[in-house]
Parts: structure tokens; sequence; C-alpha cells
């Protein structure tokens, strides 16, 4: 801890990070501070992708939602995805019909470009 690194133990039982210390407490926190408001208020409108450690499960969950929903086969099911550039122009304050928002999401080796809606050279 007086170096400023996450402690070996806690690696064991958390999630990967190379962030030093101070950070991953604050980022720690951030995480919590997501589950305990799904707990206590229900599902968000707009889920904090980067905030879960397995984000696999979560896109599984979406899937298995929309196939119950629908009566299809989950193995039938593929993601689309659509960037929301101007979030004025979608009411990201309640959930989808179908589908989810997620926020959170980070690129390397590429920047977004607002006005063609598409992935740019850095």
């Amino acid at each position: 801890m007086f170096n400023n690194q996450v402690p070996e133990g806690w690696h064991k039982r958390a999630y990967p990070s190379l962030k030093p210390l101070g950070s991953w407490i604050v980022d720690f926190l951030s995480r919590l501070s997501f589950i305990d408001k799904w707990i206590e208020e229900g599902a968000p409108a707009n889920f904090w992708l980067s905030g879960f450690f397995f984000t696999q499960s979560f896109f599984t969950g979406a899937k298995q939602n929309f196939a119950r929903g629908h009566l299809v086969a989950i193995d039938l099911l593929d993601f689309s995805y659509k960037v929301i550039s101007d979030e004025t122009k979608t009411d990201l304050t309640t959930p989808p019909k179908d589908g989810v928002f997620v926020h959170g999401l980070f690129m390397e080796g590429c920047r977004w470009d607002e006005n063609l809606e598409a992935m740019e050279e850095s």
C-alpha cells in the first residue's frame, strides 16, 4: 500500500485493473454505488457498462430478456448497436422497448467523429 499499488491479495478477489491504488479505490467505490443503487431502486434505464466485472454476462442477460419477451431461441439472436451521438434526441431516462442503453465505453487507437457518427483515425 505504501507504493500506491493494489495489494496482491485484492487482485485475487476483485476485477483486473492496472490503476494505482488511489484511482482503484475511487473506481471500486463507484462500482459499489452503481450496484447498490440498482439493488435499492431497480434496474437503471442506462447501464454503466465499464462498471461491470464480467460484461459478457450482462449482454447474455439482455439477450435472455429479449428471447423470453419475444419467444425466440436465444441462440438465434445477435446484437446490433447504435451509437447515440446527440443525447438530446433520445430519452435515456427510460429504458428502451427492446435492448439496453449503455454508457462507459472506451476507444483505443481511434476517435469518434460526432459529425460523421463514425470512428476515425486518432
